[in-house]
């Protein structure tokens, strides 16, 4: 609810200005290929995947991506090229593997895709069971692996551990897909950066070893972009291997190219007003933003077990910006559109809230809310 800058809305004046939103520009295609598309933002959106690609840790020569339409649709593009590399690779259509934690949509693209679902046991924390997904997979070890690891869960904010999934991935035909819509666009700034790094060096021979093949993130999200999209990345050489198979599917004489993507017509206003977020001056405000959030959850915390440890106030992890609790009032989950779900509580099942604090939610809000929280209301 941060109100974006003002140079963000000069920003927009400026694309105006040469026409866009003014006429049909088209996004179509490619970004890192030339398009026969005369009005397009390709440039901006090809900058823009390889600003954020190298914060994520890609090599600066292997990073392919591009602007979509929101986080499941980011989704779908890396479970789509997932399922299409394994099967290409092993001639067996793979089974999907995540969690009952994972973000709801990846239970409508499974279904989509046609993909069997293998649901993998979480810890109390709601972070997937990486030895319940070993076993899983040996039992199901006929088929490639196509898993998705969340990076913040709906709910809880649980962490999915990347290199716990990869140690189990070790030698098996597999893809590893994560989705971190939120936390994918905070932790790059704070000091749990290298979680979300997708290359880190072998410890033994100094090489970058892989950790996992696409990445799903919200601009919406933590970046306050007022428009539903996601950024989707992936290496360079992972998109060559899927191009090749989507080529024999697609083929588009039209565009004049194999586009890679599943969209056709794409937002050509999203990836050139997103690429203001990509600025260095905006990633020291979103720096800043990070650090203010993850210090306002521990208050919130810390204020909630003083005060109201009856409702067992819980953070998962200190990369979290969310706090669950049993269920206030309905007066208090109405007054803040709290989003409530059932969960397990010292051994019980009871109704829980939770609170997300994002950058608009400084402590004057959070105080409130917990005046709020100790109001006898019905």
């Amino acid at each position: 609810m941060t109100t974006p800058p003002e140079e963000f809305f000069a920003w927009r004046q400026e694309l105006f200005a040469v026409g866009l939103d003014q006429f049909s520009f088209n996004n179509v295609g490619n970004p890192y290929h030339h398009s026969h598309i005369p009005f397009n933002s390709h440039l901006f959106e090809k900058e823009l995947i390889n600003r954020f690609g190298t914060v994520y840790g890609f090599s600066s020569d292997n990073i392919w991506g591009f602007l979509t339409n929101s986080g499941t649709d980011s989704n779908m593009h890396g479970l789509y090229m997932g399922r299409t590399l394994l099967k290409s690779q092993t001639g067996v259509m793979p089974k999907i593997y995540f969690t009952q934690e994972a973000h709801y949509s990846i239970q409508i693209l499974r279904d989509l895709l046609n993909l069997e679902w293998v649901v993998v046991a979480t810890h109390q924390d709601g972070s997937m069971d990486t030895d319940d997904l070993e076993r899983q997979m040996d039992a199901n070890s006929n088929y490639p692996a196509l898993v998705v690891a969340t990076i913040g869960t709906t709910f809880k904010g649980a962490v999915d551990s990347i290199d716990g999934i990869q140690a189990k991935l070790k030698n098996r035909a597999s893809y590893l897909h994560l989705d971190a819509a939120l936390f994918g666009g905070y932790l790059p700034h704070t000091s749990f950066a290298s979680d979300l790094w997708h290359e880190i060096p072998d410890q033994g021979t100094g090489k970058k070893v892989k950790r996992y093949d696409s990445i799903a993130v919200s601009c919406h999200k933590f970046f306050g972009f007022p428009s539903p999209a996601g950024l989707f990345i992936t290496p360079r050489t992972n998109f060559e291997a899927f191009h090749a198979q989507f080529g024999q599917v697609h083929e588009s004489e039209y565009i004049l190219q194999v586009p890679g993507t599943i969209t056709c017509s794409r937002d050509a206003v999203k990836p050139a007003e997103f690429y203001f977020f990509s600025s260095a001056s905006s990633f020291t405000k979103q720096a800043a933003d990070a650090r203010a959030m993850l210090d306002n959850a521990a208050y919130l915390l810390k204020e909630m077990v003083t005060h109201y440890g009856h409702l067992h106030p819980v953070r998962v992890n200190p990369q979290s910006n969310i706090i669950y609790f049993r269920k206030p009032s309905d007066a208090v989950v109405n007054r803040y559109n709290l989003a409530t779900m059932g969960l397990t509580i010292d051994g019980q099942q009871a109704p829980c809230a939770h609170v997300v604090v994002m950058p608009h939610a400084s402590k004057g809000i959070l105080d409130r809310f917990l005046t709020d929280l100790g109001k006898n209301e019905v």
